[in-house]
């Protein structure tokens, strides 16, 4: 069978454009000066690993690039089995996709490791950075606003999605759980952060974080969980939880049948099924064990608590009676 020129020329222009994460990230020469970042822009760090997800993937990536907010959208690989023709076709439709002046790359990770979402990178040229999922749909006005909200708390983690720690009395240890009035814990899924925070988590801490970071690696879960713990020791405060307008999670295991896009792998497993970390019956057990071997390691537990959101909007509270209902004050009948 004959070869087809052109593919194969399409191929190695297409694996020209895949970034390799740096041999050694926490070498200071590979680091930009702070002062040459961006204040009024956003890296986009999107976690990519399953193929059945790339439709998705570069819809949301070509998104987010519509933005001008938007400085670059990385696309950070993690599975190390994909073969390198589709890196190149993934590669060459991620840098036609962009909707404005920001570019898309695809970075191939060293490794599936976890930790390697918060790796420091010379391509990041803002301050401020977003990690998130490939299965996570955030309207513009949402994400606009939650970038508003981290320029004037840069110091703190921004998200749309929260967790909590407790301790279980009866136990006697740390448990990861949820509770309506209270949260320590934003997630990945949607997170925005300062690079700084980057450094520290990769680079910082000596032989506990190191430590630390191999949990993540065993467990193959739980990087959310010990960026809250870098960020909330450094501040001593909780994260912020912002209220967004419309976020459609594809990948939430709460979905009937596939999520209504009908995206499946190879196997047949449904996109919600087929992420890195996705242990759904083992899930909230191993990320509670993550708490208590983190609390155990560093010696203490940073984890803050934080209440309420910050929203978008400050319309009447008070209800009135209009047309025989009761409605907002200022809504028209």
């Amino acid at each position: 069978m004959q070869k087809n020129p052109y593919l194969a020329l399409l191929i190695l222009w297409s694996l020209a454009l895949i970034s390799l994460s740096s041999s050694n990230p926490c070498d200071p020469t590979n680091q930009r000066d702070p002062r040459a970042l961006r204040s009024d822009q956003i890296t986009v760090l999107m976690n990519g690993y399953s193929e059945s997800r790339i439709p998705l993937l570069r819809s949301l990536a070509s998104t987010y690039t519509s933005s001008p907010l938007v400085s670059s959208v990385l696309v950070l690989w993690g599975n190390p089995s994909t073969s390198a023709q589709t890196l190149a076709h993934l590669a060459h439709n991620l840098s036609l996709s962009s909707f404005g002046p920001a570019p898309i790359s695809l970075v191939r990770q060293r490794s599936n490791s976890l930790n390697d979402r918060f790796l420091p990178r010379f391509s990041i040229g803002t301050h401020a950075v977003l990690i998130c999922d490939d299965d996570v749909e955030v309207d513009a006005r949402s994400f606009e606003f939650a970038f508003k909200v981290w320029r004037l708390n840069p110091d703190r983690l921004i998200g749309l999605f929260v967790r909590s720690h407790d301790m279980d009395l009866g136990a006697k240890q740390w448990i990861y759980t949820v509770h309506g009035d209270k949260y320590s814990i934003v997630l990945t899924k949607f997170m925005m952060l300062k690079s700084e925070y980057l450094w520290r988590y990769s680079c910082g801490g000596g032989a506990q974080m190191s430590e630390v970071r191999r949990t993540v690696d065993k467990m193959k879960n739980c990087e959310d969980i010990l960026m809250n713990f870098v960020v909330a020791d450094e501040v001593k405060a909780g994260p912020i939880l912002v209220g967004a307008e419309r976020v459609r999670d594809w990948g939430d295991a709460r979905n009937d049948g596939d999520g209504g896009r009908g995206l499946k792998d190879g196997e047949g497993r449904r996109v919600r099924e087929v992420g890195l970390s996705s242990r759904r019956r083992e899930h909230r057990k191993r990320r509670g064990d993550c708490l208590r071997e983190f609390h155990k390691v560093l010696g203490r537990m940073p984890l803050r608590y934080s209440y309420g959101k910050v929203v978008n909007s400050v319309g009447e509270q008070g209800l009135c009676l209009k047309g025989g209902k009761l409605v907002f004050c200022d809504q028209y009948r």
